[in-house]
């Protein structure tokens, strides 16, 4: 996307600030929100490029905000390196031209997401399985981030089933969803999807991505943030079906 007329550029600008406000209140939530919202209006290729700033502005300012990022990073470095793997592969489908498939399975990731995270019962993950379990989930979680552009399915329930105290926990999801930035970037970079208009434009989303993380903040101390994330996955569910839907309907 390089039009910089007025419609498009409010249009993303609005997107990042609602998806910033979500990131604010919940402390996640920014590259999955912007994903739907974007992937209604354009192909979810062009989306997941928009992404690419805003989201690593802003998880690099969370992964470096608490206090244990060694030790974060050397328990879990076998799941980044497996979502550096997955996403760079996986970026293929959502660098291709089927647009069809890409929105449904946009949608999926979503739909799968919002659900688990509402209805599931957090797991717990052993310590002794962290060596083959962290590489396979980061896998998985690179193919989906590589197909969809959606960061958290199954990172996201995996790192929450680690243990981690809440500062430590927060700096560990900023330490994947940077990681699957990065990947995303130069997945799509490999694959010839990710070009100058993109970053452009991606760029000029950090502003209002910031404004909705300050103004998140600010509404989190306002209201209970467990019913607002409630409400906001029920809203992923319903976003997530449109999209889901959307191909065979058209």
């Amino acid at each position: 996307m390089s039009d910089f007329s007025l419609p498009p550029t409010l249009t993303v600008a609005i997107t990042f600030l609602l998806a910033g406000i979500v990131k604010g209140v919940t402390g996640m939530g920014l590259p999955t929100l912007a994903m739907g919202l974007l992937g209604t209006i354009m192909p979810p290729v062009t989306a997941a490029s928009l992404l690419i700033v805003p989201s690593f502005v802003t998880n690099v300012w969370q992964l470096f905000a608490g206090p244990s990022f060694s030790a974060i990073l050397r328990r879990l470095w076998l799941m980044m390196a497996g979502i550096l793997a997955g996403t760079i592969i996986g970026a293929r489908l959502l660098a291709s031209d089927n647009v069809k498939w890409t929105t449904a399975g946009l949608g999926v990731a979503l739909i799968l997401y919002a659900v688990y995270t509402l209805l599931a019962r957090q797991p717990s993950v052993p310590v002794r399985t962290e060596r083959w379990s962290s590489p396979a989930v980061g896998f998985l979680t690179g193919l989906v981030t590589g197909g969809t552009g959606v960061f958290v399915v199954p990172a996201v329930p995996y790192i929450q089933a680690l243990g981690f105290s809440r500062d430590d926990l927060i700096q560990a999801l900023g330490l994947s969803f940077t990681v699957s930035t990065i990947a995303l970037a130069l997945g799509l970079a490999s694959h010839g999807a990710f070009d100058a208009g993109h970053l452009a434009m991606s760029s000029l989303a950090v502003l209002p991505a910031l404004l909705g993380m300050w103004l998140g903040q600010v509404l989190r101390q306002k209201i209970s943030p467990a019913t607002f994330r409630r409400w906001f996955l029920i809203f992923l569910i319903l976003l997530g079906a449109e999209l889901l839907l959307r191909p065979f309907l058209a």
